[in-house]
Parts: structure tokens; sequence; C-alpha cells
């Protein structure tokens, strides 16, 4: 037999990637509404469970004492100024720090009476299991927590315990401990600290004035007023004297250039006129001018007169006098050209002899500096030392009152009238955020975890496909109608599906007419016979011849479907010979048979166990060449997939493909995988229709309403 045409190939935008669109506020409310059933009773048992266990919690009481640290004068310890004022959060930190110590928790605890002990046990009364011993104090402190408010000098002491009387009372004592330490701390030891800030500031004194005596010395020996007025005042004069010379070194050579010019000029015995320098110089210019008008006039007087005319000796007279004016002119010239080039040698020798005398004082000066500012620095510091201890010296006053200790009791801690713990509207509100969160969780997890193809996203943003449509479930429509719902005309919602999913085809299709579409799934069941059937019942309706064929040679279905005996078609015409001469349409072996206008179908001619081999065939191939010769359109149902290899040996003879996704039955990733099959081959694949869905999900699952609308539209309709 001969090859097979080439199959046309897709269209070059066909490849182009489709954009992903993002999952919606909308997309994520159907997840959750999907799977609220398994979220909603799990959210609700951990709410309630945790909020029990919560509100089943020990109660406990929380007292707060507050301090505040204030900034006192200054007192004075033996070894130096100790300023207990807080000034800074490193200070502030500190103090928190004394209060968290493990050595003021022992004091707390040490300072309790028998009495104060035992209403710290008295919680701990009630649990207590026979023979056991009393928790001690330390044991029965409560949880203490020692926290500052931010950008303030406050301190509270928060102390929460099963009593509220015990944590009043642990409170306070820790005020009162800390308030201890403090006066035990600072208390009695600031005479001798005021005199030994007197001896350092003394002697401190004295060190300042013995550096700035050196340091003016050394100015006087130096003749130096302020070094840095000197240091500036040379470093002027060089920048000037600097651009002084710069300009005379100029001059110069431009002389140079124009003196050696006139000596070439001599040498060669050229007009010296020719020199701009020359001829521009006093009266130059003008008897050169006067000598050339009375040549000129020379000129004229020769044509009319004689050599001996009056007039022309004259005129000769005059120009003999012109020339040696003109002559002793341009030697004046160059005598003044001599001179300024004398003038601007010694000039520039003058200022390089300047140049030289102050740069060699800066070199003095930079060398003063060393010293200079080591002296300096030295009487800064000494004075600044001087300074701060003298400062801290005036600062400093010396009283052993109480009332200058930085720490004042702000507000004591009072027993609390209700508990701490358990907080019913808090447990109402942790129980609903982690029902919440378990309800979110639960239900998204659970559909990310579910990989059955479910919505439009699914197709479109997953797989990466077109969504071609969106079927209904038809299990209200009776089984002999559902095949034929566009070729008998019945006014029934899947129909406008059909025709939706018509008018999808159309669009995304890059092929004009006569070609073959070729509809599969991934598993049997999810509908492509149905589709395979009022798709080709579509196209028929709108005029075009369309053939359908049944290719699933293992089970066919098309003839039952459609009443008709199965005794002829694919098969029974390969056994015959595969003879594809004449016309097809009324091939015996083919029997095939017209199902209404514009609508034929082909039968498989029974069952084959094994078809690949009329599959691979190039008999097939050109069959379905030649019956595009005789429709617009062969629409050819499959086998599905993921059960069988026939449906990817169909696709290689045919144009376009359509997959058929039943709702939440096939598997996103074998699809996708399927579906990267076909691009492999080569095929056009045209999109998905997704199949099954029940009226309320098409509503949630898509953005489709055509169903409803259709509804309201023929509901009133007889």
């Amino acid at each position: 037999m001969p090859d097979l045409p080439p199959r046309p190939s897709p269209h070059p935008q066909a490849r182009e990637e489709t954009p992903i669109e993002r999952r919606t506020l909308r997309d994520y409310y159907i997840i959750l509404r999907e799977k609220m059933w398994i979220a909603l009773p799990l959210a609700i048992l951990v709410a309630l469970g945790l909020g029990y266990w919560k509100a089943s919690q020990p109660r406990m009481y929380q007292a707060t004492a507050t301090m505040q640290f204030e900034k006192p004068d200054t007192v004075v310890t033996t070894q130096g100024v100790v300023d207990p004022s807080v000034r800074s959060d490193v200070e502030l930190r500190s103090n928190l720090e004394k209060l968290n110590s493990q050595r003021l928790r022992t004091k707390v605890v040490e300072s309790f009476t028998p009495d104060e002990v035992k209403i710290l046990q008295r919680p701990y009364l009630k649990n207590l299991k026979p023979g056991a011993a009393l928790p001690s104090a330390g044991e029965a402190l409560g949880w203490v927590s020692i926290d500052s408010t931010r950008n303030s000098l406050l301190i509270s002491i928060t102390v929460r315990h099963p009593d509220p009387v015990a944590a009043a009372l642990v409170a306070n004592q820790y005020v009162s401990q800390f308030f201890n330490y403090l006066v035990d701390y600072y208390g009695g030891k600031n005479e001798t600290g005021v005199e030994f800030l007197r001896a350092q500031a003394e002697r401190m004194g004295k060190d300042a004035a013995e550096a700035e005596q050196k340091l003016m010395a050394y100015k006087k020996e130096h003749n130096l007023i302020s070094l840095d007025n000197s240091t500036n005042i040379v470093g002027t004069r060089l920048t000037t004297v600097n651009d002084a010379l710069t300009k005379a070194r100029l001059t110069r050579i431009a002389l140079e250039s124009q003196f050696n010019q006139v000596e070439a000029f001599r040498k060669e015995h050229r007009n010296l006129v020719e020199i701009s320098y020359i001829a521009e110089h006093a009266t130059v210019p003008t008897l050169k001018n006067q000598l050339s008008g009375l040549r000129q006039t020379q000129s004229v007087y020769a044509e009319r007169y004689l050599e001996r005319h009056p007039r022309m000796i004259d005129l000769a007279n005059q120009i003999t006098i012109v020339q040696e004016q003109l002559d002793k002119a341009i030697d004046l010239a160059v005598a003044d050209l001599a001179t300024r080039l004398s003038e601007s040698r010694q000039s520039e020798a003058d200022l390089e002899a300047e140049y030289a005398r102050a740069e060699k004082e800066s070199l003095h000066l930079g060398d003063l500096s060393v010293g200079y500012k080591s002296l300096e620095n030295q009487a800064a510091v000494a004075k600044s030392n001087y300074l701060q201890i003298l400062n801290r010296l005036n600062e400093t006053t010396t009283t052993r009152n109480l009332e200058k200790i930085p720490l004042h009791p702000l507000d004591p801690a009072v027993v609390p009238g209700a508990p701490y713990e358990p907080d019913l509207p808090r447990i109402i509100r942790t129980s609903l955020g982690a029902g919440l969160l378990v309800f979110f969780g639960v239900g998204l997890g659970l559909s990310f975890l579910d990989d059955r193809i479910k919505s439009a996203w699914d197709v479109e943003s997953f797989i990466g496909a077109h969504l071609l449509g969106i079927i209904p479930d038809l299990s209200d429509v009776k089984e002999d109608d559902k095949y034929s719902l566009l070729l008998n005309g019945q006014q029934v919602p899947g129909v406008e599906a059909f025709l939706s999913v018509y008018s999808s085809v159309k669009i995304h299709s890059k092929l004009d007419f006569p070609k073959s579409i070729l509809v599969t799934s991934t598993i049997p069941g999810e509908g492509k016979t149905l589709i395979s059937c009022n798709l080709a019942g579509s196209f028929a309706r709108h005029g075009r011849k369309t053939l359908l064929v049944d290719c699933d040679l293992r089970r066919p279905m098309l003839h039952r479907n459609f009443k008709h005996e199965n005794t002829a078609g694919l098969i029974t015409w390969y056994e015959a010979g595969a003879n594809l001469e004449g016309d097809l349409t009324a091939n015996a072996s083919l029997g095939i048979i017209k199902l209404g206008e514009n609508l034929s179908l082909l039968c498989s001619g029974g069952r084959s166990k094994s078809p690949t081999e009329l599959l691979e065939s190039h008999a097939f191939g050109q069959l379905l060449e030649r019956l595009k010769k005789h429709y617009d359109l062969v629409v050819i149902d499959s086998p599905p997939l993921g059960a069988v290899t026939d449906s990817l040996l169909i696709a290689e003879r045919t144009d376009e493909v359509i997959y058929v996704c039943r709702f939440n039955r096939a598997y996103k990733k074998h699809i996708r995988l399927y579906m990267k099959a076909l691009h492999n081959g080569k095929n056009e694949v045209l999109g998905v229709v997704l199949n099954g869905l029940s009226p309320r999900r098409i509503e949630y699952y898509s953005n489709y309403r055509f169903y409803r609308s259709y509804k309201k539209y023929y509901g009133t309709q007889g």
C-alpha cells in the first residue's frame, strides 16, 4: 500500500503555553465546602477538647507590684563614685538581673514568717497525698515574672499563685527585700569617696597646668602664634607663587619662540615684517602701509613719466625716507622683544627663588607640627580629665538619708478578686482559633492530598490544558436518549452543555475541514462515548457532514447506543482485505449506517482481543484519510489511555484530540502524564471536557452558569 499522506502539523501557536491562573478565594471556598463534613467535626472536636482541658486547669491568681527608679544625687563609696540612678537601659537591665537573681530569691524565701509560709502552702493541702510532706516556702513561691515597662523607669513584679493572698504577699515581699538590698549596698559609704575625688581633682589640675605651660613655651620658642594659621599662610604663599611662576614660564617660552623666529629670519635674509610681533609693533603697521601706498603711486607714475621726471625723483626720495623709518621701527621692535625676554627670564628666576624659600618654610612648619600636636593633645587630654573629675566632684553630695535611695515603691500588690486562669474569654478565643486552624488545615490538606480532578482550575492550571466545557450529570435523562440529545433536538440541560463544547472546539481548533478528532479518556466510565456521540451530533446539527467511528475494538458500544447490529465495520473490512476502492460509504464490509441528517456511524464490526495489528496498519490510516474525502468531520471514539495503548496508536492517525475527564474519578497526575504523551506524539490536543458534575457542583466548581440559566429559561416551557 502507498504511504500515508503527511498529517497536518499543529498550528505554531498551538504549542503556546496557557497562562497559569492563581487560585482565588472562591477556589479555596469550594475546597473547604467539599471537605467540610470531615474538617468541621474534627475542628469542633479539637476546639471543645482544648477548651475543656484549659477550663479544667487549676485556678491561678495574679498580683502585681510596681517600683520606680529615680535619678537621685550621687553617692560616693571607698574606691570611687557609685551612681545608683538609672540613666540607661543597660543600668535598668542590671537592676532587673539583680531582681531575678537567686540571691534575692533566697532573701525573699528567708524573710517569710511561719504564718506567711502556711499561706503559701495552703492551696497545696487539697491535693496532698497521705504521708507526703508539704512543699517548702521556696517550692510554694509560685511563678515570678519581673519586667520593665518600655521607654520608662518602671519595674513590675508579677506573681502567679494558686492562692490570691499568697500572690500579693510574694510580690510585696520582693519589693521590700530589693529595697533593703539597695539600702545595704549604697548606705554609709560616701565620706571616703569624696576625699578621694578631691585628691584626684587636685592632682589632675596640676597635670593640666603643666601640659598647658609646656605648650606655651614651645610656641614662644618657635615664634608660633598659631600653627594652623602659620601653615595656612605659607600654603597660600606657595599656591600664589606657583601660579605666578607658571605664568612667567609660559610668557618666557612665548617670547623665546618669537625671538628665535626673528633670528631665523635674519639668517635667511627674510623680511622681518612677516613676523606678527614685528608687524604689529608700535609704528611698523603705519609705516608699512605708507610705504606700500608710495610704491603703488610710483608704479602709476612710471607709466606716465620718465625716471628723471621731478615727480618721480620726489616720490623716490619719499620712499627712501619711509623705508629708513620702517627699518628703524623694525630694529626698535627687535630690541624691545630682546628686552622683554631678558625681563621675563629675570622674573622667572626671582619667582623660583621665592618658591624655594616658601617651600623650605612649609617643611619647617611641618617638622614643628609634630611636637606641637603632641603637646597640644597632652594639654587637651589633661584638661578634659580634670574637668570630668571636677564635674563629678561638684555633682557629688554626701548624705546618709534613706530618701536618696533611687528606688521608690509605686503601687503595692493587692489581693486579686478573680483568678487569672482559667480565663474564659481567652479560652474561647484560643479554642476558636485552634478549631479554625484545624478546619482550614484539614480541609486544605485533604484537598491537596486528593489528586483526583475536580475543577476548572485543575484542568487549566495544574494540567495546563484548555477547558472545552463542563457536561452536567445526565442521570435524570433516559439511557436511550443520552447519546442522541443533539440528534433528536431535545430541550434538556445537557444540550446547551454540548453546544458549549462544540463552540469551544471550533474556537480552539487551528485546522480547517475536513479533519478527524479523537475522543479519549484516562480510565473507563468517564463518558468519552457520550461526548463522542453528542459532539458528532453537534457538528451534524450545524450542517457538517459527520462520521462517528467506534474504534474501541475491545469493548465496542456505539452500535448499542444507537440500537444497531455490529455485524459490519472496521474489523470485517480489515479481514475482508481492507479494500479502499470505490465509494466507501457504500462498502458492504464497512457497513456505514446513516443515523440522521449529516450524521453516519461506522461500527467496530465485532470485537478483537489484539486490535493493534489493525490500528498500526497503513490501511487503517489510509481509510481515515479516504473517509475525510466523504465527510467534513470524522469523530473517533477510542479506548481509555489508562487501560490500553490503542488510543496512542489511533492518535498518530488523527488530526486533533479531545480528552474527557469525569469529575472526582481520574487522578490529575495520570491525566497530565497521558496528555504529555499525546503532546510528545505531535498531537494537537484541543483541550479537556469535564464530565459528570451535578448542577450544584457545576455552580461551585466552575465559572459556567449555563445550567442554571438554561433551567430558568426553559423551566416554564412544556
